[in-house]
């Protein structure tokens, strides 16, 4: 068996080896058998030979050229139910890689994961029955944060907006290897087939980027300029709320007004 390489800092790596917390991931993924999962950052691979051991078929998407022969080993030792993808997931349109109703799946590097959960629910949401994610517990909750809440912001909107969201259980840092500084969590996303509500993505995203950019700000001064108050008054949005006491249908209701 080809040498584990040491976890890359920079590139967020920790690896996930307790068995436990890796029989429970990979249940969440399933039922396995028959099933296509996509796994994003496998690293050596313990995510993965749980999958592969409940029966599925993975397609694993790694950007460290280091893990390559130690996953080539892994799938031949599988009958070759593994495919590896050399590939940074950021750069990957994930839905040429697997058959619609896959599962996607991954312990996520800790310095771009949000950005992989940003561009799956955005871009390749449809495509997938199921979402489960491992992620630090401060990202999990904002993911699955709720308006008036710390947490609730852009992540939380886009996330409510397009998925149905269940934290399902926290993983201590002792489970890793090198152990983070944070506690971890795991967190089930399941596409909605059409959004919870109309919305224009250009002007949601410029609405939560300028209010929640400036989340202490009343929506008076953020929208300056871009919405009127009599226009936030119309629909029942006072200009002295901050972003954190709207809600997403809210939100998405403002959005209109941005003009691009």
């Amino acid at each position: 068996m080809t040498n584990i390489p040491t976890a890359n800092k920079e590139l967020g790596q920790h690896y996930l080896h307790e068995k436990s917390i890796l029989g429970r991931i990979a249940h969440a993924c399933g039922p396995l058998e028959g099933q296509t999962v996509l796994e994003i950052g496998p690293g050596p691979g313990a995510l993965t030979e749980a999958l592969l051991m409940g029966g599925a078929t993975v397609v694993a998407v790694e950007k460290d050229e280091r893990f390559i022969p130690l996953l080539s080993e892994l799938s031949a030792k599988y009958q070759n139910r593994l495919t590896v993808q050399h590939a940074d997931a950021l750069k990957v349109d994930f839905s040429t890689l697997i058959p619609s109703g896959s599962t996607l799946a991954g312990n996520l590097p800790y310095n771009v994961g949000t950005e992989i959960v940003f561009n799956a629910i955005q871009n390749n949401r449809t495509h997938f029955s199921k979402m489960v994610f491992l992620l630090q517990k401060e990202v999990i909750q904002r993911i699955c944060a709720t308006s008036n809440t710390p947490e609730w912001g852009r992540l939380g909107v886009w996330c409510d907006l397009l998925t149905n969201r269940q934290r399902l259980f926290d993983v201590a840092p002792g489970a890793f290897n090198p152990p983070p500084k944070v506690t971890s969590s795991v967190v089930e996303l399941i596409p909605r087939p059409t959004p919870q509500y109309e919305f224009d993505a250009s002007q949601l995203k410029q609405l939560l980027h300028q209010i929640f950019t400036q989340r202490r700000k009343m929506l008076r001064k953020s929208l300056k300029g871009l919405v009127t108050e009599e226009d936030m008054l119309g629909i029942n949005i006072q200009p002295t709320q901050r972003p954190a006491e709207l809600s997403t249908e809210q939100l998405c209701h403002l959005s209109k007004f941005i003009r691009n």
